[in-house]
Formats: structure tokens, sequence, C-alpha cells
């Protein structure tokens, strides 16, 4: 038989069989020994040893699409990276970072504000302007209203996709409306230091219809970029991508300190968002530093 695992707990992977039923399986020993550690979202072979129980082993990974490191986790289609669009208000430079990684594992992205019952129009244009630029689709929607959930629905229709982004957003409470069998535990926003209660403790798939399963992941505050050579960052950002041409020095432009340079001009004239290009500096420099300490 062939399933996808959905979750993995203590040694043991249960396995969706891509209907109804779900497999609490082991993993063969052969795995191990060649240093391969089933994920979160592997397509499996296995085998049930008690269909009564639903008991079985995973006999064979089937080739992964792609692997993300944190959350371990493989075969993900497309991300749906949501933050709220206030309280707490957005960390765009933690989003950027969320945009980074899943640039360099090649997965598309799509960002989600989430709590616009609590925000205007106003808050909507300026990050809309900010990410739709960089060339990202934007969606809003409020879990508490229900409102934009719909769109939701049709954006993840046939896809596995992960929900990433910090705690306290909402991911939780979106996984629940469009699964309410997840009955995830949805934390409460601490008013005293405004940043969102842990609830998330592991990587876990959920069927939210035939072919079409959501990951919600546990959300952090912080993320170290993947390993990178600084001059390779400016390659995932690709609003930058059009005014390079103009850069004096081309492809050895980083964009930063160089004289005649595409992009700084883009930013001045306003055709690349300040917020963006201030995170590329910032990260810039973090990998410059990590570099010439190591």
């Amino acid at each position: 038989m062939t399933g996808k695992i959905i979750k993995g707990i203590a040694g043991f992977y249960y396995v969706h069989d891509g209907k109804s039923q779900v497999y609490e399986c082991k993993a063969k020993g052969i795995f191990r020994n060649r240093g391969i550690k089933p994920a979160v979202g592997d397509n499996v072979e296995f085998s049930v040893l008690n269909e009564v129980d639903k008991e079985g082993n995973i006999e064979a990974i089937l080739p992964r699409k792609n692997v993300l490191i944190r959350p371990a986790s493989a075969n993900v289609d497309q991300a749906l990276v949501v933050f709220a669009i206030t309280r707490p208000e957005p960390n765009l430079n933690l989003l950027d970072r969320f945009l980074i990684m899943m640039e360099a594992q090649e997965i598309p992205v799509t960002i989600c504000f989430n709590k616009t019952d609590l925000s205007g129009e106003e808050k909507r244009q300026e990050y809309r302007e900010i990410y739709e630029k960089a060339g990202y689709p934007v969606m809003f929607l409020s879990a508490y209203e229900g409102t934009g959930i719909q769109k939701v629905q049709e954006f993840l229709k046939g896809k596995t996709t992960i929900l990433a982004g910090p705690s306290g957003v909402g991911k939780s409470s979106l996984t629940n409306i469009l699964q309410p069998e997840a009955a995830m535990e949805t934390g409460s926003i601490s008013e005293k230091i405004q940043r969102g209660k842990h609830t998330t403790r592991h990587a876990e798939l959920f069927c939210v219809e035939e072919d079409t399963y959501i990951m919600d992941t546990p959300g952090f505050s912080s993320m170290y970029i993947e390993e990178m050579e600084p001059e390779q960052l400016k390659y995932y950002f690709p609003e930058f991508e059009p005014y390079e041409a103009k850069c004096r020095f081309h492809a050895d432009c980083v964009h930063i300190g160089e004289p005649v340079c595409g992009v700084k001009q883009a930013l001045q004239e306003g055709c690349v968002n300040q917020s963006r290009y201030d995170n590329y500096v910032l990260l810039y420099q973090e990998l410059k530093s990590r570099k010439k300490y190591k």
C-alpha cells in the first residue's frame, strides 16, 4: 500500500492511506542503517501488520520533491506564510526571512495577513504595495469573522501546503476552520508582550479533502536564514532583478556600497520598497559577520 506520513512522534509514523484510514507504523531498520529519517509529508510504501489496530511497517520512502529542514517536512507544493496585520504588528524582517527560506527551497509562496477585522484598508494597501511589487501574491482574511476563507480553500485545493509564520497570528485557528478534525489548541496573545504563546509543538499534516493537505508548524519568533554566501542573497529578492542591468559592476554588484547601482537608483525612485531594501542590507551584514567569525 502507499500513503503519506502525516505525523511522526517518538519513532512512530502515522501514515494516511489517501482515503480515510491512518496507520501507526514503524520504519524498518534499513532506513536507520542508511542514515535516512522519514519526514512528515513523505510518500511511502507500507505493509499492514494488523488491520484491526491499524498497525504497519514502512517499507520504502518514495522519491522526494523537496525537503525542508525546519520544520522537517517533505514534498511541499506551496507555502502560505501567515502574519497578523496587527496585534501583533508584523515583523517584516522575519517575514522576509521566511520568504528567503522558501525561495531557497524553490517553494512558491503566498503571503496571508490575518486579523483584518482589527485593521483598516490603509494597512492592507501598505502591505499589498510592499509585497506584490516584490512579486508575491498577497491575501487578506479574518479567521475570527470567516472572511477570505473561501479564497484560501481554493488556493489549497489539490496541493500540500505548509502554513508558516510566528506564534499568535492565527495559523492554528485557520487550520481549525479548514479542517475542524484537527482540533488544534489555539493560543491567546499575551497582552503584556503582544506575542503569541507557542501552541503548535510539532509539524503535522491534515487531510482537508482528497489530495489536499495542510501542515501547521511550530511558530517561532526568530530564524537564521539558510547558509549562503553574502553575495548570493540578492538573488532571493526578485524585485532587484529588473534593475541590475543598470549596475556598473553588473554581476558583482551587491547593491550596497557601489557608486553606480541600478537597484539603489530604483530605490530612490520608489520602484524598490525601502523596508525590503533595509532588510536586505541587514541580512547581508548578518551573513557577512557570520562568515567572518567562522
